[in-house]
């Protein structure tokens, strides 16, 4: 996109037409998706004649260079930014992002709908709509027409903000931790200790991806709870499992001593 301001439109009328024309040629002649003409002035045909042959738009706005420079900016980072969709559903907890991913059925609504219960923010549920702002944000949001409806199976489509207020909702969050749900296998080895970390990668950026196993009696609302908490500690530098290994390494050379 292309704005000529005063200056770009003054300085066309400081040269001669045919001149004006053929630097227009050569402008236009560039991969230009639009021109915009700031402070509502006056196009000469032989701009638009030029824009015309090349099938450029031309859009005039009576708004300064600055201010739609200002407006512009941020709609074309939000649609042009990389984006994808992600199956899951994402909550606002104590303020952390998580997007609950895993198979069909394996329970990612009904853990959402329990934090929802206990204070916490529904984003979006089964289709998370991702898009990359800067290097490495992540926002996630609901399709315009979920309008933050979710599905239970048994029960069918509930409307979260009609049930639970419009403080149960958020439009948008920020991915911050990627919790992976799946039912428990005696096969797999499980971290126990949080030394081991894992990382998705998601539109070019690196996402923290805890895996928790799904067994009868296991509490996994607290434990998204804790997840958050922990991500919260780590991001003041704070880190639990590698602050207990250490003292427990402390210790050992002492005793061996």
């Amino acid at each position: 996109m292309w704005v000529f301001g005063e200056t770009e439109i003054t300085y066309l009328a400081t040269v001669s037409e045919e001149e004006a024309k053929d630097r227009l040629d050569k402008f236009f002649s560039f991969d230009v998706p639009a021109v915009f003409v700031s402070k509502g002035q006056d196009v000469p045909d032989y701009f638009l004649a030029a824009a015309t042959r090349r099938g450029v738009p031309v859009l005039r706005s009576s708004l300064s260079t600055k201010r739609l420079y200002q407006l512009i900016k941020p709609f074309l980072e939000l649609s042009l930014a990389p984006s994808t969709t992600l199956h899951g559903s994402l909550a606002s907890v104590y303020g952390v992002g998580l997007l609950f991913v895993g198979k069909s059925g394996i329970g990612k609504s009904e853990c959402v709908l329990d934090l929802v219960e206990r204070g916490h923010r529904l984003v979006a549920d089964d289709l998370v709509l991702v898009s990359r702002q800067g290097n490495d944000v992540l926002m996630g949001r609901g399709h315009e027409l979920q309008r933050h409806h979710m599905e239970i199976r048994g029960v069918g489509i509930i409307d979260v903000s009609a049930l639970f207020g419009v403080r149960a909702i958020r439009q948008q969050k920020r991915i911050e931790v990627i919790v992976n749900l799946e039912m428990w296998d005696q096969e797999r080895g499980y971290s126990r200790t949080g030394l081991e970390e894992d990382f998705k990668d998601v539109l070019g950026v690196q996402v923290p991806r805890v895996t928790v196993p799904l067994n009868p009696g296991k509490n996994i609302t607290v434990i998204s709870e804790v997840v958050a908490m922990n991500h919260l500690l780590k991001f003041t530098g704070v880190h639990s499992a590698a602050a207990f290994d250490q003292r427990i390494r402390q210790y050992l050379e002492q005793d061996y001593e």
